[in-house]
C-alpha cells in the first residue's frame, strides 16, 4: 500500500465565458516567455539586441510547433487516420502531442530565417538560446501532468502518481499510480539547463558545441525516461521510434561535440572574411 502520492490535477481546463483555458497552452506559453527571457540576457551579454531574440521567436515559434505537431503526427499516423478516427484531431494540438524533435528542426528553419532577417549567426544564436530552450522543455512538460498524458509503468513509489480511471491504459484499469514521467523529464532538463549554464561560464566553447551539448545532455536523460512510459507508441526492432530518434540525434550531437577545433577554426575565420566581403570593414572611428 502506497502512503504516498502525487494526485491528479482536480482539471485542466477553465472556462472564461465561451473560451476555454487550457493548462497544456499555459506551460507551453510559460515555457515560451522563459526561453525568449533567458535567451534575451544572454543574447545581449553577447553584444546583440534583445528586440532581436523577440523578432527570431516570431519565426521560430510557429515553425516549432508546426513541426512537433508534424512528427506526431507522422509517428503515430493510427490515432488519426483508422478507420473509425476523426482525422480532424490531428490539428487538436491542446490535446497534446508536440514531438519535440519535430519541434527543434522545424522551429531551427524558422529561426535561420529569423536569424537571416536580422543579420545574425544562427550558431551563435542557438548557443545563446540552448539552455532556455531546454527550460522552455522543463516547463512544457508539466501540460502532460493536467493532461494526465505520457506516465510510466505502474510503481509503488512514494512519488507515484495518481491517474483517473479514464485515462489509464486499458490493460491496467484497476492500477491507479504510475511513473510520473513528466516530472522524469522536467528535473532532468533543469538539470540540463544548470549544466549549459556553467559549462558555457567555466569554459571556452565553440560555436555551435553548447547546443550539441544540450542535443546531446538531454537525449540522454529522454531515453531512459522513455524506457519507462506505456503510452501507445510504434516500435521499429524492438524499440520505440522516439528511441531511434534519440540514438540518431545524440550520434549527430556527439559529431558536433567531436570535431576538431583547429577544422572549426578554419570555417569561422573563413565565415568572417566572407562576412566582410558582404557587409565592407568595420567602421573607424576617427574621432579622436
Amino acid at each position: 500500500m502506497t502512503l504516498a502520492y502525487l494526485p491528479s490535477p482536480v482539471q485542466g481546463v477553465w472556462h472564461l465565458g465561451p473560451i476555454p483555458i487550457r493548462a497544456y497552452a499555459l506551460c507551453i506559453i510559460a515555457g515560451i516567455v522563459v526561453a525568449i527571457w533567458l535567451t534575451q540576457r544572454r543574447w545581449t551579454a553577447r553584444g546583440g539586441k534583445s528586440e532581436d531574440v523577440v523578432d527570431v521567436a516570431l519565426w521560430a515559434v510557429p515553425f516549432g510547433i508546426v513541426g512537433g505537431r508534424l512528427y506526431h503526427v507522422i509517428t503515430d499516423p493510427e490515432l488519426y487516420f483508422l478507420p473509425g478516427r476523426d482525422p480532424l484531431r490531428a490539428f487538436f494540438i491542446w490535446d497534446g502531442g508536440l514531438g519535440i524533435w519535430g519541434a527543434v528542426a522545424l522551429g531551427a528553419v524558422g529561426a535561420w530565417i529569423g536569424c537571416r532577417r536580422r543579420s545574425i549567426d544562427l550558431l551563435d544564436f542557438g548557443d545563446a538560446l540552448a539552455p532556455g530552450l531546454v527550460l522552455a522543455q522543463a516547463i512544457g512538460r508539466w501540460g502532460n501532468y493536467f493532461n494526465q498524458e505520457l506516465f510510466g509503468r505502474p510503481t509503488t513509489l512514494p512519488w507515484a502518481l495518481e491517474i483517473d480511471p479514464a485515462h489509464r491504459p486499458a490493460d491496467t484499469p484497476m492500477i491507479g499510480l504510475y511513473h510520473p514521467t513528466f516530472l522524469y523529464e522536467s528535473v532532468w532538463n533543469v538539470a540540463v539547463a544548470v549544466l549549459l549554464l556553467w559549462v558555457d561560464r567555466r569554459f571556452s566553447v565553440a560555436r555551435g558545441r553548447l547546443f550539441a551539448l544540450y542535443v546531446a545532455a538531454y537525449t540522454v536523460g529522454r531515453g531512459a525516461i522513455e524506457a519507462l512510459r506505456v503510452d501507445h507508441a510504434n516500435h521499429f526492432l524492438g524499440l520505440r521510434l522516439n528511441d531511434w530518434t534519440s540514438v540518431v540525434v545524440f550520434l549527430a550531437a556527439l559529431t558536433v561535440l567531436a570535431w576538431p577545433r583547429r577544422t572549426q577554426a578554419v570555417t569561422e575565420n573563413r565565415d568572417a572574411v566572407d562576412k566582410v566581403m558582404r557587409n565592407g570593414p568595420p567602421a573607424v572611428d576617427t574621432t579622436n
